[in-house]
């Protein structure tokens, strides 16, 4: 039987990112996105939030916790993943993350929200002080 797990989400972090280390020493950063949906009930225009936790390992999880901040712009792409664990008291858990593979920065360092697709990184792997055009181009930000 075929199976196929992907997700793309665009939003903007709803808290700085936190990295931990695993016992391995992999770093492991944890985000929360927030992303918007218009939509028309009737004649009236309405909005809802959906929030999301993303899970980035690896360099591009470095990269994150080092470069993104509340209020930042993401593109995510990756796959959906449930946790289940167990309380100290019995009782069962589950928890559904995004597990990213890649994460693009879409607003600059300074800018929450809105645009700035053009002049940031491409995705969490790249350094902010490249930009798409060569590696000797300054970022204008």
């Amino acid at each position: 039987m075929a199976s196929y797990n992907k997700v793309i989400l665009m939003g903007n972090l709803t808290r700085d990112p936190e990295v931990r280390f695993t016992p391995q020493g992999t770093p492991v950063a944890s985000f929360g996105v927030a992303v918007n949906r218009k939509y028309k009930q009737g004649d009236e225009l309405k909005e809802e939030v959906g929030f999301f936790d993303i899970v980035v390992f690896g360099k591009q999880g470095e990269n994150c916790g080092q470069y993104l901040a509340k209020g930042r712009s993401v593109l995510v792409e990756g796959r959906l993943q449930q946790r289940r664990w167990e309380t100290d008291d019995g009782q069962k858990r589950s928890k559904v993350e995004v597990v990213a593979q890649s994460v693009q920065f879409l607003s600059p360092p300074g800018q929450s929200g809105r645009g700035g697709a053009e002049s940031a990184p491409e995705s969490a792997s790249d350094p902010p002080e490249r930009a798409e055009g060569g590696a000797d181009e300054e970022v204008p930000f």
